[in-house]
């Protein structure tokens, strides 16, 4: 999601390095209090990185001998794994897909290095993707991403796909496809902060609000608005509140790192099968941000009509899920 506030022009300042490690485990303390509880079918692993930090995996498997390609889910910021279990792993399971839902260090289940300047960057991000992809998933698989994690996606995009980062082809597993689902542009969402701040000053200042202050953790009409339509019930707002609320430990992202590595490289167009996927109803992402995505990878953006920012957890949860479907369903033909 983003933190509006904390990003707009910011001098790209280098952090010094670290001569110690960060301990490899995290402690107890660091974990969810509020446990996701699996659905049907599903089995939490934990993926060792080579760091020696565990990332926490949530998996559904689909039908046996598939020739369908694996899913690979990516959340963004505030989320875990448990955001694409509650609605999307069940139904791409079913419809014969194996799905892999993975939280980011320092969110969810996930361990997490015990102090706030570790905070990832798109490179450790996308590193500790690639890494399970190399290690875990049999065949290249489709990588979708939220918000945040629509980015990180872009960014491994590039290391697989740019030229410049030809010493990246062993690190970084090849891609069947990729979408992005209701996700910050490739220059990073400066451009939506002056959007809002010149042309819907109340709602910059709403969002403001919820995302840099973390409102949206007390506040149920706000939450509601970030990231759902005014239909979606009360009690699964709050549910989800609580879920968003004890899955972030530390930020998904050092900010100083992030604006260092914007915009992404661009990739060469119809080097890959890409969705470019929003929400008509997106509070954080709005209609031209997803142009601008969509302009970027020389495709054409799709907007899901009725559903919020969480298209994965909205109460029309699968309008999304049925359009996903049918691009998988044309990229096998």
């Amino acid at each position: 999601m983003i933190a509006m506030a904390l990003c707009l022009s910011r001098p790209n300042l280098s952090l010094p390095r670290m001569a110690m490690k960060p301990p490899a485990v995290a402690s107890e303390s660091q974990k969810m209090r509020v446990a996701y509880e699996l659905k049907k079918g599903q089995t939490r692993l934990f993926h060792q990185l080579p760091s020696g930090l565990n990332m926490e995996v949530i998996e559904q498997k689909g039908k046996v001998d598939s020739e369908n390609p694996p899913l690979v889910f990516i959340h963004g910021s505030y989320h875990a794994a448990w955001c694409w279990a509650e609605n999307w792993l069940p139904f791409f399971s079913t419809s014969g897909f194996d799905c892999y839902a993975l939280s980011l260090l320092g969110q969810g289940e996930s361990d997490a290095p015990p102090a706030a300047s570790f905070a990832g960057s798109l490179q450790t991000h996308a590193s500790d993707i690639a890494d399970f992809i190399q290690k875990k998933v049999k065949m290249p698989p489709v990588l979708l991403g939220h918000s945040f994690g629509g980015l990180i996606i872009q960014y491994y995009l590039a290391r697989i796909r740019n030229e410049k980062f030809t010493e990246a082809k062993n690190l970084f597993p090849d891609l069947a496809a990729a979408a992005l689902i209701c996700s910050v542009p490739p220059s990073g969402n400066s451009g939506l902060v002056w959007r809002y701040l010149f042309s819907k000053p109340i709602a910059a200042f709403k969002v403001t609000r919820s995302l840099a202050a973390k409102a949206f953790q007390t506040d149920l009409s706000l939450c509601k608005e970030t990231f759902f339509t005014s239909t979606m019930e009360d009690h699964l707002v709050m549910r989800y509140q609580e879920l968003m609320r004890e899955s972030s430990r530390m930020p998904l992202f050092d900010l100083r790192k992030l604006n260092a590595s914007l915009p992404v490289p661009c990739v060469p167009k119809s080097s890959i099968d890409l969705l470019v996927l929003g929400a008509t109803n997106d509070f954080i992402v709005d209609s031209e941000g997803l142009d601008e995505t969509g302009r970027f990878y020389g495709v054409s953006g799709v907007s899901v009509e009725g559903v919020g920012h969480d298209m994965m957890l909205d109460c029309a949860w699968d309008k999304g899920a049925e359009v996903i479907l049918s691009w998988l369903t044309g990229l096998s033909r």
